[in-house]
């Protein structure tokens, strides 16, 4: 008997996962897939789940129709942190004569070596990789390490697994955006009806903006909750911040939803491109209901920066400037900080390039940015 257990978060579970699922039936020969929520994952801590029952339940309506497929709620029952060598030796003690396969995608493959007793693991089942966007020659390179390591050899799953992610979901279904292209309908009807991962408002605010601002808004959004963990800012916030942060960048200063809005004269005259950061945290909080003070000042110092930022409002300032679409000179270099500088160096590197680019230009540097600079050339923060 063939066996094959595809854990993770499915938080939620999208279309790729469903394919993967398909794929290792079909390839491995499999008698038996079982598809496992996690508890707890260890390597998403910081990151509050949806509820076990939501997650369980989402996944019988993805997988409800592939044979072979069975959804089980072993992890979620045992409670507490789901660490993947107790449960390999749970269903090796359950399954005793039978071919066990551990399902994972390339990213966690090349992360194997840092999860907890990873030769135990080996000693129980047998790795079944799916690529996930690599490159011809990627199986010869990665397996001839693996073997270095373990001796011992993984087996592939013959599919290329598209680059779709649970966060861009969740990032997705904050906006209020329909989710039908990226999971089973009946998986997206079920978040929609539940209000699963629903950033109150934020579609309302998304609505304000011009179709290419929104897009560059859920990019933003994105590239936020992928760092989050790295910033310790709870993903809902990271979210949050980036979904309101251009929430006023079309709105002209008459807008009736301005009324009463009054920009800021402590750090002398506002740039029009710096302008919208204050009038879109006075929308957040007053038109849109956000009462979260760390998201606030987030949208209010997107634009500008200031110092002494909070790691949210950092992690919101560094997303807007370094989104996958964003092209200018020395945007490779600062994104190659954004991921291995500590966030304050990062910061500092993005604000060099601002008033650099601006006194290039010709352009009065916004006074807050200045003090944001030197604070920053002379901070030891990490």
């Amino acid at each position: 008997m063939r066996i094959g257990i595809f854990g993770g978060s499915f938080d939620p579970v999208h279309i790729e996962h469903i394919r993967v699922a398909q794929a290792a039936i079909q390839t491995l020969g499999l008698d038996k897939l079982l598809i496992m929520p996690v508890s707890s994952a260890p390597h998403k801590t910081g990151r509050t789940l949806a509820p076990n029952a939501a997650r369980l339940e989402m996944c019988r309506l993805a997988f409800a129709k592939i044979q072979n497929a069975e959804v089980s709620d072993y992890e979620i029952n045992a409670g507490g942190v789901s660490y993947t060598y107790l449960t390999c030796r749970h269903f090796r003690k359950q399954y005793q004569t039978a071919e066990l396969f551990w399902l994972v995608g390339t990213d966690m493959l090349r992360d194997f070596p840092t999860w907890k007793q990873p030769q135990d693991i080996l000693e129980n089942v047998t790795l079944a990789v799916c690529a996930r966007n690599e490159k011809t020659g990627w199986v010869e390179q990665e397996q001839a390490a693996f073997y270095r390591r373990f001796s011992k050899r993984f087996v592939c799953v013959g599919y290329n697994g598209a680059d779709v992610s649970s966060t861009m979901l969740r990032v997705l279904a904050g906006a209020g955006e329909s989710l039908d292209a990226w999971t089973d309908s009946k998986v997206a009807a079920y978040i929609r009806e539940n209000g699963l991962y629903e950033i109150p408002n934020a579609k309302l605010a998304l609505a304000l903006e011009k179709p290419t601002r929104k897009a560059h808004t859920l990019r933003v959004a994105e590239l936020a909750a992928k760092h989050a963990k790295k910033y310790a800012v709870k993903e809902e916030q990271a979210i949050s911040a980036a979904l309101f942060h251009d929430c006023a960048k079309n709105l002209p200063p008459e807008h009736p939803l301005l009324r009463g809005f009054v920009l800021p004269d402590e750090w002398g005259e506002v740039p029009q491109a710096v302008a919208h950061q204050f009038s879109g945290a006075y929308l957040a909080e007053n038109v849109f209901g956000v009462t979260d003070k760390e998201v606030l000042g987030a949208v209010r110092y997107h634009t500008s920066g200031k110092p002494n930022m909070s790691a949210l409002e950092k992690l919101t300032f560094l997303a807007d400037m370094l989104e996958e679409e964003r092209v200018y000179e020395g945007v490779e270099g600062l994104r190659e900080a954004f991921e291995k500088e500590s966030p304050s160096a990062a910061l500092c590197r993005a604000l060099q390039e601002t008033v650099g680019f601006l006194e290039k230009k010709g352009v009065a540097v916004y006074p807050l940015t200045r003090k944001a600079l030197e604070y920053y050339e002379n901070s030891e923060e990490e």
